[in-house]
């Protein structure tokens, strides 16, 4: 078993879910995605986490993200299950749940980690972008409830570093200032590439307002 790299493509599959088939990389088309995985239906953590993001359906259609949830049950498992989501997190769950019944996703995403439990797949989330790369991996114990605004967060990051020179810093929020890319020396080039001007704190470390805002 291959384990997952960033810059990896994902690998693609055909897989039943709550929805009917779904073929992971035409269901992305040229969107991002999140496929997150839960260690089982009717199960407490996860419910809360399924909740929530339903509740930010038009935060991911903001950032043209697609999400994909995935558990090892069958798909008639996860629509009795997704009545009991909307009515215990009131909200209405509009993204499909994979039926990964026979672990064929689960086993191509090293969902599965046998120290932890040999059945039950961890909390893993992949990132990937419309080019079909992984960009973020995070794999929490069944036992922890996953920080889907921290998913939002890295999504914004990844965006907005893949236009511009600039990295994000420590626990960035969209909106706040970002750093320079210490590639870039040429006086020249930082007045063209950042019109708002920047802050030197030292030569390798250089702020300067969000730059797509």
């Amino acid at each position: 078993m291959t384990t997952l790299r960033l810059g990896d493509t994902a690998p693609d599959f055909e897989q039943d879910s709550s929805i009917g088939k779904i073929k992971f990389h035409e269901y992305l088309g040229d969107k991002w995605g999140v496929l997150f995985s839960h260690p089982a239906d009717f199960t407490p953590v996860c419910t809360t986490e399924l909740g929530y993001t339903a509740k930010l359906a038009d935060e991911f259609a903001k950032r043209n993200v697609k999400v994909l949830a995935l558990s090892v049950d069958s798909a008639k498992s996860h629509n009795d299950w997704i009545v009991d989501i909307n009515d215990t997190q009131s909200t209405t769950v509009n993204y499909p749940i994979l039926a990964d019944s026979d672990r064929k996703v689960s086993t191509l995403y090293d969902m599965i980690h046998p120290n932890a439990s040999v059945t039950a797949t961890v909390r893993s989330v992949f990132v990937i972008d419309p080019a079909k790369k992984v960009r973020l991996t995070i794999t929490y114990p069944a036992s922890t409830g996953r920080n889907f605004n921290e998913i939002l967060r890295v999504i914004d990051s990844l965006q907005l570093t893949d236009n511009y020179s600039v990295a994000t810093p420590v626990n960035w929020e969209f909106g706040e200032d970002v750093i320079i890319s210490p590639a870039i020396k040429d006086e020249a080039t930082l007045k063209e590439k950042f019109p708002k001007g920047y802050k030197e704190v030292r030569p390798y470390l250089r702020t300067t307002p969000q730059p797509n805002l």
